[in-house]
């Protein structure tokens, strides 16, 4: 019998099927995509590392690389440089057992927020990209707070970029957040237009002898995002991190497509899975109707204050059995209000992303009982 539940605002109690999914995909072949990763907690604000790495587990059982220790995992929001730290070996080291792909966030989160000299905030990289490569995983070069607060040009920028290049020891993804995602990041490349600062990413790209595998675009703009891909040299994906209009922007058109690095990869997990697969065969239709339903729901799990989206990943999460608790660092989890986790569970229901419908409507019937932990 298919479970149901009764919600607030809902004349009818809402159905919840079976997705029908397989219970894992093979990687894509015909695109590069990562997902990126939470952090589950336990209800005292730590972290619990069973589910943290299981979670892992899942998305690479459906195909998908990690993207590891990145804003997802409430990098600058909760988590530490130190816990950073042994989240990357943790989940490098798991990696490693698998075979599996991981790439993981440098950054420069160890140095207290304001101004800093520009060899402070290298340094700062420099020990994490030490760190990463260290794994054995491949680098996200992070969008730094430090560098943004900090730089007064574009040269700036330039100088920082082509020095940790120079230090990487196999192509990095550069990764480029708007300020929907980080307010803090605002005139990042040293511009306030796209334009200029595409002009100096796509540049850095070309003159770095192939050290640059990638950039990481999240500005929600899926028309700004087309041309950027078209200004990269060949060789270098963009990665869309745009959780708005990741499905056209992944199938493509005669003008090319996105790869794709996302947050909401780890909130949709196996319809994404699915419908990659079916790209992978030519099957578009396959694919669309896969895809399609997840929009509504990343589109709500990223609705403004836009940064507050890890709260709908660790949601479908604990509904779908793979943490324990509805818990995250810093307490995060009562950042979204009742409603929006209510609207957040319809969407999932349609989008095929309750993974186990009869633990899902037993834990949204919890929560509509006790409220956000």
């Amino acid at each position: 019998m298919t479970p149901a539940i009764s919600l607030p605002g809902r004349p009818e109690p809402l159905p919840v099927a079976e997705p029908g999914w397989q219970r894992g995909y093979p990687p894509p072949v015909s695109r590069s995509v990562y997902a990126a990763a939470h952090v589950a907690a336990t209800p005292d604000g730590e972290i619990d590392w069973e589910s943290t790495v299981g979670f892992r587990d899942f998305l690479w059982d459906h195909g998908f690389g990690v993207a590891e220790a990145m804003d997802t995992a409430q990098r600058g929001m909760g988590l530490s440089w130190a816990q950073a730290r042994e989240l990357i070996a943790r989940s490098a080291a798991r990696a490693a057992e698998r075979g599996a792909v991981i790439a993981c966030g440098a950054g420069t989160d160890q140095l207290p927020p304001g101004r800093h000299s520009l060899p402070d905030v290298v340094k700062a990289y420099q020990e994490q990209l030490e760190l990463v490569q260290s794994t054995g995983a491949d680098v996200i070069l992070m969008a730094s707070r430090a560098l943004a607060a900090s730089a007064s040009s574009s040269r700036d920028y330039l100088d920082v970029y082509s020095r940790l290049l120079r230090q990487a020891d196999r192509p990095v993804i550069l990764h480029w957040l708007g300020t929907a995602f980080d307010p803090a990041l605002a005139g990042y490349w040293g511009a306030d237009e796209f334009e200029p600062a595409a002009g100096l990413v796509a540049g850095l790209a070309e003159r770095a002898d192939g050290k640059v595998a990638g950039v990481k675009l999240s500005v929600l703009d899926a028309g700004r995002e087309a041309a950027l891909r078209r200004r990269l040299p060949p060789g270098v994906r963009l990665y869309t991190g745009d959780d708005f209009h990741y499905d056209a922007l992944i199938r493509g058109d005669a003008d090319g497509h996105s790869d794709a690095l996302l947050g909401a990869f780890a909130a949709v997990t196996a319809p994404a899975a699915a419908a990659l697969r079916a790209l992978d065969t030519g099957d578009l239709a396959g694919y669309q109707a896969a895809i399609g339903p997840t929009m509504p729901l990343s589109r709500v799990i990223f609705e403004e204050p836009t940064f507050h989206y890890k709260v709908g990943v660790a949601f479908l999460a604990w509904l779908n059995g793979l943490q324990p608790h509805f818990a995250m660092l810093g307490g995060l989890q009562r950042r979204r209000s009742r409603e929006h986790l209510i609207r957040v569970f319809e969407l999932a229901a349609a989008a095929g992303a309750l993974l186990r419908p009869g633990l899902a409507v037993s834990r949204m019937t919890q929560y509509l009982a006790e409220g956000p932990p």
